[in-house]
């Protein structure tokens, strides 16, 4: 439950989504997409500095799912108590392991709206070859149906490309042994390990729940996405 808890806390914190961008209402124009690639900079911005805040959420909620009696005779019992014990036993710095991989990860929102652009644009062109005897034409040739196609097949782009980032960031934040010595000193010797004993599939391990959690809610968040972006677009057409 403590888990679930941060997990929720760190989706809420970080910009997953911050880089929906309401100049989708003029990015045909030169000024809409002048604003978009601002408004992008600055997301990306703000997506380094929300994850330097939430590592630590990261670190504690990763710990709590992965600790057994085995490894540990005193587990930790919840959120705060980890966040006393690690800092105790470890000291602030801790709370930063993975953080190198952790940064990197801002790139996935990158990667999924340009992947979604272009996998929308590719919807598009298909079709509107199909379409031609209709009247529709273009962005309206689109249904919900196919914007949740290329939500999921966007997100699928950006975690294939990511996810080992996430494996390695999690192998990091590891609790260290009885005797206080860590698994892994750094992300190059998780992957010199990962690679050499478990090969790329190591860098791939539990994509499968992380594929069934994230590509369902993609494209349900792009199919409202844009059938908001339509009611907007249709409003400001009756002004």
């Amino acid at each position: 439950m403590q888990a679930f808890i941060l997990q929720f806390l760190d989706q809420l914190f970080l910009g997953g989504y911050i880089s929906f961008s309401t100049t989708e209402l003029n990015k045909g124009t030169w000024r809409g997409r002048m604003a978009s690639f601002t408004q992008s900079n600055i997301s990306f911005q703000l997506q380094k500095q929300v994850s330097l805040f939430t590592n630590p959420i990261w670190l504690v909620k990763t710990r709590l799912q992965l600790q057994t009696p085995k490894h540990h005779a005193s587990g930790y019992s919840g959120f705060s108590d980890a966040l006393r014990t690690i800092l105790k036993e470890e000291g602030f710095l801790a709370l930063y392991r993975g953080i190198g991989p952790g940064l990197l990860l801002v790139t996935h929102g990158a990667i999924q709206f340009t992947a979604y652009e272009e996998l929308r644009k590719a919807m598009i062109y298909i079709k509107s070859t199909q379409t031609r005897t209709d009247n529709r034409g273009g962005e309206e040739s689109l249904n919900s149906i196919d914007f949740a196609a290329v939500g999921a097949g966007s997100k699928l782009a950006a975690i294939l490309l990511t996810y080992p980032y996430q494996v390695i960031r999690a192998r990091l934040q590891q609790r260290p042994g009885s005797d206080g010595t860590p698994k892994y000193s750094n992300s190059w010797h998780v992957v010199k390990e990962t690679a050499k004993y478990e090969g790329v599939r190591g860098f791939y391990r539990g994509i499968t729940s992380n594929l069934l959690k994230n590509l369902p809610a993609a494209s349900l968040t792009f199919v409202v996405y844009e059938n908001v972006i339509r009611l907007f677009k249709a409003a400001k057409e009756k002004t």
